[in-house]
C-alpha cells in the first residue's frame, strides 16, 4: 500500500490508498498470448521440457555416490525381496497368472525411476488395484464363457494353465485360453486407466486427487480390504465356491463359503493357520523393535521358501489336492497390442480405477515429500503412473500405483533416491530369468496368508473412527459410508457415494456457516464474536456482521436470513410494507437478537424503526473467500433495501478477488478512486464504524440546520 501527502495534510493522519489493478487483457488478447507461449520453440525451451517431463535427467548429474549409492541399493535389495512374494500373491487377486505380476513390478519400477518426482515412493503391484482388476476380470471371464473359479492347479487337475516357457505362454493353446483372455482384459483395462492419467497430467489435473478426502480413502481402503479378505478365504480354505460379481459381492461370497465350510481342504486350512501365526508373530516383532533393526524382516519370503519346499517333498498337490501356484514361465512375452473391443467394454471401470491410483500415488508422494523437506508435482505424478500404466500394458502388465507398504520400508531402509527402484527391479528380473519355476509347488493358501496379512494397516484403520467423530462427525460419516458401501454394495459404489458424500460435506459448511454481531473491547480498535470474547459490548448505533463463508447461490437465503434475525430488522419486509403505505412498524426494545439461531426464520425477525436501533451495518469480509453473481445480486439488493431505510450499508477487510467482483458488478463506482468506492470499502472495522459514526454526525447536524 502506498500513503497519500494529500490525505494526510488534509486529515492529518496516515489514509491507505488502494494500488491500481493492471488494465484486464481482453479473451482474444489472453488466447493469443497463450498460443504464443506455447508455441514459441527453443532448445532452452525444448531442454527444459525434456528434463521437467524426464526428471532422472536432473538428478542423476548431482547424485553422489558415497552418500547415497548404499541406502539405495540396501533398500532396493529389501523391497525387491519383499517385492516379488507379494507380487505372486497379489496375481491372486487380479485373477491372473504369477508372470504377469512379476513384468508388472518390473516395468512400473523402471519407468518410475525416469519419470517420477519423488525420491522414496515405491510405485508398483497394489492391493486395491489388483482386486478392482479383477473385478473386471472375472465379469468379463463369465462374458466370454470362461469358469473365473478355475485360476489354477487344484484338485483333480493334474497339469498347470501356464505353461513352462514364455513363447507356449504367447501361442493361445486350448489350456491357456482362458488365461490369455484374462491378461487381455486386464492389459486393455491398464492401458485405458493410463490414458486417463497421462491426459489429467497434460491437462493439469492433478488438483483433482485433492478432492477424493483422506476419510474417503481410508474408508474406501477399509471396505476393499474386507472385499480382498472375503475373496482370499475360499484359498484359505481350499474350497470351491462361485466367484459372485455385482452388488452385493462380499455377504454372497460369505454364504457360498458358509455352504461350502463342510468341504474344506485339511491341507490348506492346517497350511494357513500356521503361516498366518507365523507372519502375524514376525510382523508383531518386527513393529515392536522397528527401532532396532535396520532392516525389516522379510518374513513373507521365509515363509514361502519354507513353504514351497515343503510342499514340494511332501506333494501336497498330488497327495492332498492342495491347489499350487504352477508352472511360471521364464523371460519374457512378446509384445502385444491391448484389445481395442475390450478397451470399449472396459472405459467406464478404467475411470474409477485411474482415480484411485492416482489419488493414492499422488498422497503418498506429497506426504513424503513433506517428511523429507521437498517438493513434488502433482501432474507430472500423473504422468509418471499413467505412463506406468500406458507402456507395460502392451508388455502383458496391469495397473498400478504407488504403495504405502513398501515406501515405507524404502524410507526404513535408508533409500534417498529412486536409484533403489532400478535394484528392486533387478531383483525381480532375476525372479524372472532365473528362478521363477521353483515356485511351481507354492501352495495358493500360503499366497493368499501374505495377502492377508498385508491388510493389517488398513484394517486397523477402523480404530480411528472414534477420534474422527470427535474430530468432526461429518468425515466420520464419509469414512462409515465408503467402508460400508464397498463392503455391502462393491468397492466402484464405495467409492462414488464417499466422493458425493465428501462434496455433499464440503457445499454443507459453506451452505450454513458461522453468522455473528461483533462487539468492541472497550475503547480499542478490536471488534470480536461476544460468544468467543468476554467483557466486548455492542457498537451503539452500528451492527457488525461478520459470516464466516463464501457468499453464493447456495447460501444467499442463509446469508439474509442470519443477518435479519441477528439485527433484528428485515430490511426487505420494512421496504416492501413501506411502498404499500401500510401502517407505522412496530418498535421492537432492546438490542440485536444475539444468541437466537440465525436460520430460525428471517420473517420472524422483529421489524423496528431504524432510527430506533441503528443507523448503519458494517459487513466484516475478511471471511468472505469469494461473491458469485447470486451473491453479489444479494448485496446490491440489501444495500438497495437499507438505503431505502436511511441505513448505510459498509464493507470492510474485502479481499482483492471480493473488491473486483463487487466493482465489476457495478456495486461500486467503475472507476477505483470513485466516491462511492471510497465511501463503502474499509481497510478494517474500526475504519467503517468510524465512518459510520462521522457519516451519521454530518447527516444529523445537516438536519439539525434545515
Amino acid at each position: 500500500m502506498e500513503a497519500s501527502p494529500e490525505y494526510m495534510e488534509r486529515g492529518g493522519r496516515l489514509l491507505l490508498v488502494r494500488r491500481r489493478p493492471p488494465p484486464s487483457p481482453g479473451l482474444g488478447e489472453a488466447l493469443k498470448a497463450g498460443l504464443r507461449r506455447s508455441c514459441a520453440c527453443s532448445v532452452q525451451g525444448a531442454w527444459a521440457q525434456l528434463q521437467a517431463l524426464f526428471p532422472a535427467i536432473c538428478w542423476l548429474r548431482q547424485y553422489r555416490p558415497r552418500e547415497a549409492l548404499a541406502g539405495d541399493v540396501m533398500s532396493g535389495l529389501v523391497v525387491g525381496i519383499i517385492l516379488v512374494p507379494q507380487a505372486i500373491a497379489y496375481s491372486l487377486l487380479a485373477g491372473l497368472q504369477p508372470a504377469y505380476s512379476l513384468y508388472t513390478a518390473f516395468f512400473a519400477n523402471l519407468i518410475y525411476f525416469v519419470m517420477g518426482t519423488s525420491r522414496h515412493v515405491s510405485v508398483g503391484i497394489f492391493s486395491l488395484l489388483s482386486l478392482m482388476v479383477g473385478q473386471v476380470v472375472d465379469r468379463e471371464l463369465l462374458l466370454a464363457g470362461f469358469d473365473p473359479v478355475q485360476d489354477g492347479p487344484g484338485p483333480g487337475t493334474n497339469h498347470s494353465s501356464l505353461n513352462s516357457s514364455a513363447a507356449v505362454l504367447a501361442l493361445g493353446l486350448q489350456d491357456c485360453a482362458r488365461d490369455c483372455y484374462a491378461i487381455r482384459v486386464a492389459t486393455a483395462l491398464t492401458l485405458v486407466a493410463g490414458v486417463y492419467q497421462v491426459l489429467m497430467g497434460i491437462l493439469g489435473m492433478g488438483f483433482v486427487s485433492a478432492y477424493l478426502s483422506q476419510p474417503l480413502l481410508d474408508g474406501f481402503a477399509m471396505g476393499a480390504s474386507v472385499t480382498i479378505l472375503t475373496s482370499q478365504l475360499r484359498h484359505l480354505l481350499g474350497v470351491r465356491v462361485p466367484r459372485h460379481q455385482g452388488p452385493g459381492l462380499v455377504v454372497s461370497t460369505w454364504l457360498s463359503l458358509l455352504r461350502s465350510a463342510g468341504q474344506a481342504n485339511l491341507c490348506d486350512v492346517l497350511t494357513s493357520a500356521v503361516c498366518l501365526a507365523v507372519l502375524l508373530a514376525a510382523k508383531e516383532l518386527s513393529d515392536r523393535f522397528r527401532h532396532r533393526l535396520r532392516v525389516p524382516l522379510p518374513a513373507e519370503l521365509l515363509v514361502i521358501v519354507v513353504a514351497t519346499l515343503v510342499s514340494h517333498f511332501g506333494q501336497f498337490h498330488g497327495r492332498f489336492g492342495s491347489s499350487v501356484a504352477g508352472d511360471i514361465p521364464t523371460g519374457f512375452v512378446a509384445p502385444r497390442v491391448p484389445d481395442a473391443g475390450l478397451m470399449w467394454r472396459v472405459a467406464l471401470d478404467a475411470a474409477s480405477l485411474a482415480l484411485v491410483g492416482s489419488a493414492f500415488s499422488i498422497s503418498l508422494a506429497e506426504m513424503f515429500a513433506r517428511s523429507h523437506g521437498y517438493t513434488v508435482r502433482a501432474n507430472q505424478e500423473l504422468l509418471a503412473v499413467g505412463c506406468c500404466n500406458v507402456l507395460p500394458a502392451f508388455f502383458h502388465c496391469f495397473a498400478t500405483s504407488a504403495a504405502l507398504a513398501k515406501s515405507l520400508v524404502k524410507t526404513a531402509t535408508g533409500c534417498r533416491t529412486q536409484l533403489s527402484s532400478v535394484v528392486s527391479a533387478a531383483v525381480v528380473l532375476l525372479v524372472l530369468l532365473v528362478l521363477a519355476p521353483l515356485f511351481r509347488d507354492l501352495q495358493r493358501s500360503v499366497l493368499a496368508c501374505v495377502i492377508v496379512v498385508s491388510l493389517r494397516g488398513a484394517l486397523r484403520k477402523v480404530r480411528d473412527v472414534p477420534r474422527l467423530w470427535r474430530l468432526s462427525p461429518a468425515d466420520a460419516l464419509v469414512w462409515v459410508a465408503t467402508a460400508a458401501t464397498c463392503v455391502l454394495v462393491s468397492t466402484e459404489a464405495g467409492l462414488l457415494a464417499g466422493a458425493l458424500l465428501s462434496l455433499l460435506s464440503l457445499a454443507g459448511r459453506t451452505r450454513r456457516p458461522r453468522a455473528a454481531l461483533l462487539a468492541r473491547a472497550g475503547g480499542s480498535s478490536f471488534f470480536g464474536d461476544p460468544a468467543e470474547f468476554e467483557g466486548l459490548a455492542p457498537e451503539p448505533g452500528v451492527q457488525v456482521f461478520r459470516f464466516t463463508g463464501p457468499l453464493h447461490y447456495a447460501n444467499k437465503d442463509f446469508f439474509l436470513q442470519s443477518l435479519y434475525s441477528l439485527t433484528g430488522l428485515d430490511a426487505g419486509c420494512a421496504v416492501a410494507r413501506r411502498k404499500e403505505g401500510g401502517p407505522g412498524l412496530g418498535a421492537g426494545a432492546g438490542g440485536p437478537a444475539g444468541g437466537r439461531d440465525p436460520g430460525s426464520g428471517s420473517g420472524a425477525a422483529s421489524l423496528v424503526p431504524a432510527a430506533a436501533r441503528f443507523h448503519a451495518v458494517v459487513i466484516d469480509c475478511a471471511p468472505l473467500l469469494f461473491l458469485d453473481v447470486a451473491g453479489l445480486a444479494t448485496l446490491q439488493e440489501l444495500h438497495r433495501d437499507y438505503g431505502a431505510l436511511g441505513i448505510s450499508l459498509l464493507l470492510a477487510c474485502c479481499n482483492p478477488s471480493v473488491t473486483d467482483t463487487l466493482r465489476r458488478g457495478g456495486f461500486l463506482g467503475e472507476d477505483q478512486g470513485d466516491a462511492a468506492e471510497d465511501g463503502q470499502l474499509f481497510p478494517s472495522v474500526h475504519c467503517a464504524v468510524q465512518a459510520a459514526h462521522t457519516r451519521h454526525q454530518e447527516l444529523a447536524a445537516a438536519n439539525s440546520i434545515l
